[in-house]
């Protein structure tokens, strides 16, 4: 089994900064990508942020140039660094992964329990 754990959401005034990681364990044979993804109530699940393998990233454009997304391949984690927060910000924040398992031609797809981040005004 897999296991993504995230840690890291909380409180914050706007204009300040939270960092979001999370850690995935298990039987892993190699991850594909990582990323991070938000929910407001009653909303669909958006895209914030996406990071592949060889380091290629990709974040909504709400968030360009403030929420920096990163990988460390070796210990199997994302972090997503959060600048600048505004209250719009403020949701769950749920982690991704797109991996293999036992056969690396077969890929999988895990998510997180969610952090909640809330932005205060």
């Amino acid at each position: 089994q897999v296991q993504l754990v995230e840690s890291g959401g909380g409180l914050v005034q706007a204009g300040g900064s939270l960092r979001l990681s999370c850690a995935a364990s298990g039987t892993i044979v190699s991850i594909n990508a990582m990323g991070w993804y938000r929910q407001i109530a009653g909303k669909q699940r958006e895209l914030v942020a996406t990071i592949t393998s060889t380091g290629s990233s990709n974040y909504a454009d709400s968030v360009k140039g403030r929420f920096t997304i990163s990988r460390d391949t070796a210990k199997n984690t994302v972090t997503l660094q959060m600048n600048t927060l505004k209250p719009e910000d403020t949701a769950v924040y749920y982690c991704n992964a797109d991996l293999s398992r036992y056969n690396p031609f077969r890929r999988e797809n895990y998510w997180g329990q969610g952090t909640q981040v809330t932005v205060s005004s």
